[in-house]
């Protein structure tokens, strides 16, 4: 199946140009507003309107400043030390999960300690945010015909812009689908089943690690690192101890309350 060029830019006005990349990530912090807003109000939180949209800018600045970071080092420093100008040009993509993960959990330390409101709790409500922002965001690399998967003779290949004219994994969807609308699901399971502080945010952490490893079976992995220790990528070494550690404290918490 042959994938149809669909250009990076959806909108132009004058010297302004308005990216699908982008636009994910508008629609992910949107989105993120109000599931914030909803939850707090939920759990009677002292948040106002306000003070959820600093959240959301905390939140925000996090995924973005961690997830260039995190890229920058576990996949590609070589290039950027050679290519500095490009350090700024995330409209090229170039954004690491773990990266990103890492910079929230900086960011709203940071602000758990401004409002004097409990870490994980303000975590717990972003692990539901977080499979929305995963879903768009996968989405998005999917119209940009880039991080597809690895050559593949199922009828549903497709060949992306750009490849090598092999039939390929649409890998970007298996994401989309795992790590954001079945995550999400399986986040707010949890957050409704118990109302142990941290489950939400430990089920998060287990769930996209089992998911990612998972999907990195069959995604191409990044040409400038290939594959590592006998055919594990990259990703998949960044996720497996996410995996061990989320499971091994959603158990641990659950344990703790059952025999208190």
């Amino acid at each position: 199946m042959q994938f149809p060029h669909i250009d990076p830019v959806f909108l132009s006005i004058g010297p302004l140009q308005f990216r699908w990349y982008g636009l994910m990530y508008v629609l992910s912090f949107i989105f993120t507003y109000f599931i914030i807003r909803s939850e707090s109000l939920r759990k009677e939180l002292p948040l106002t309107k306000d003070d959820v949209a600093d959240l959301v800018f905390y939140g925000a600045m996090g995924v973005v400043l961690g997830g260039r970071l995190g890229y920058i080092l576990f996949y590609n420093l070589t290039f950027y030390i050679n290519n500095p100008l490009k350090l700024f040009a995330v409209w090229e993509g170039g954004m690491s999960f773990h990266g990103g993960f890492l910079g929230v959990v900086v960011a709203f330390l940071i602000y758990a300690k401004r409002k004097n409101i409990s870490f994980f709790t303000i975590i717990d409500i972003a692990a539901l945010c977080a499979p929305v922002g995963l879903g768009f965001g996968r989405i998005g690399n999917f119209i940009n015909g880039e991080l597809y998967g690895r050559a593949t003779d199922l009828p549903w290949g497709i060949i992306f812009p750009g490849s090598d004219g092999l039939p390929r994994h649409p890998s970007q969807l298996y994401e989309a689908f795992l790590e954001g609308l079945t995550l999400f699901i399986a986040v707010r399971f949890m957050s409704r089943k118990t109302d142990l502080t941290g489950v939400a945010a430990w089920t998060f952490c287990a769930g996209y690690g089992l998911f990612r490893f998972t999907v990195e079976f069959f995604r191409q992995p990044d040409a400038q690192i290939g594959f590592l220790f006998g055919g594990i990528s990259m990703g998949q070494i960044l996720s497996l101890p996410m995996f061990m550690a989320g499971i091994s404290m959603v158990v641990f918490l659950i344990n703790r309350k059952s025999k208190s």
